[in-house]
């Protein structure tokens, strides 16, 4: 077996762990059926709860981040419900590992079940805004994978039935609510270990895996163009570190640098913005090596006015094992963190919102001007072009 074939079963064997931030973007359709992926399904799901506070559905599962989006809901007292999806091969997976589920016949079936307060979806990205709109419109609150919504069109509509209706509709930006570093970060810099935050760097790289991917992965007009996609992540990270409410984008830039095959795809961008909190540098691309024991080197650095902090996500290139690292430097130390040990309090606190018609795990705000900094970021990207005249 080859190293890459190796390094991809070994993370592929923590899918259902806390520690699988990034997944959507490395457990393409095909994946979910094959054998690789069976390692995953195999391992025992999250305990339900004997007494449940909510209950909740799925409706579309094209992305195996669905898997840490359903286990952070149960995490917090959610009771799986029933699963619609139309891929056989996808619901064999999930049913493999959630026997329980019942499988619907419709959309509509999961929709109309008074019992259900929450949806869950990982469609694909240019659909889920249109389930998030239907099952607002059926009084359910609603958590999509990221991205939540792929066009400024898209974003009207969200932003306006949502305001009808009440309801909640979150996006799960899992590279900062499902890593325990990055949260452990959130703690540190909120109880004042770096001083006032500056500025936000983050590096989000993947790995293309080109023979896994399904078609609609090579074109943007399915997942919005890399920025809206891999982008959103880091959207949401440089606003919570930051704690801006308000930014804009100063300059952003994408291109298809090595992947002529695959005209509509993008597989590099960055950009700079600027907050009323802070500012930030963003870098997203599919570039990350066969020689990397995981699909991508996440790095986020916050810099304070008393120090700074560096999120290694998923691997240490010097040499510690696993993922979560966590690098803290101020005028009184140097000290890696241990960060194994550490909550992850989104599906707590999304529970609790859609009970107690709260923002503890997000605010609506903060959601939707993530992901329009995302678009907007994407739409006004100037097109790197390498060719020599």
């Amino acid at each position: 077996m080859s190293r890459s074939n190796a390094s991809r079963r070994q993370f592929l064997k923590g899918i259902a762990t806390v520690t699988g931030a990034g997944l959507a973007s490395t457990i393409p359709q095909q994946l979910f059926a094959a054998g690789i992926y069976e390692e995953a399904v195999e391992q025992a799901p999250e305990r339900q709860v004997d007494n449940p506070r909510i209950k909740f559905s799925v409706i579309g599962i094209n992305h195996g981040h669905i898997y840490s989006q359903v286990a952070a809901v149960i995490r917090g007292g959610g009771e799986l419900v029933s699963l619609y999806a139309k891929e056989p091969d996808l619901v064999a997976a999930f049913v493999k590992r959630y026997p329980q589920v019942k499988l619907a016949t419709s959309e509509k079936e999961v929709l109309e079940d008074k019992s259900v307060q929450l949806i869950l979806s990982a469609a694909i990205p240019v659909e889920r805004a249109g389930i998030g709109i239907r099952a607002m419109q059926h009084g359910k609150d609603y958590m999509s994978d990221k991205p939540g919504i792929t066009t400024l069109k898209q974003l009207e509509e969200v932003r306006k039935v949502q305001k009808q209706t009440g309801r909640i509709y979150s996006i799960m930006y899992s590279e900062r609510l499902e890593n325990k570093a990055t949260i452990k970060a959130g703690e540190l810099i909120k109880a004042g270990a770096i001083g006032k935050v500056i500025q936000t760097v983050i590096m989000a790289p993947h790995r293309m895996s080109t023979n896994t991917r399904p078609e609609w992965f090579f074109d943007k007009k399915y997942f919005g163009g890399i920025i809206t996609d891999i982008g959103s992540h880091q959207f949401d990270q440089f606003l919570f570190f930051t704690n801006s409410n308000q930014a804009e984008i100063v300059a952003a830039q994408v291109g298809n640098v090595a992947h002529a095959k695959y005209p509509a795809f993008e597989d590099f961008g960055d950009i700079m913005l600027r907050g009323n909190g802070g500012t930030g540098y963003i870098r997203v691309d599919w570039f990350t090596p066969d020689g990397l024991n995981t699909w991508g080197d996440g790095r986020l650095t916050v810099l304070g006015t008393e120090g700074y902090i560096e999120v290694r996500k998923n691997v240490d290139i010097a040499g510690r094992t696993g993922g979560n690292h966590l690098f803290l430097v101020n005028g009184k130390e140097t000290q890696y963190v241990d960060c194994s040990k550490v909550d992850l309090p989104y599906g707590r606190q999304l529970v609790d919102d859609v009970l107690n018609r709260t923002e503890t795990a997000m605010t609506q705000h903060h959601c939707f001007l993530a992901t329009e900094l995302a678009l907007k970021a994407q739409k006004a990207a100037q097109k790197v072009n390498f060719s020599k005249g």
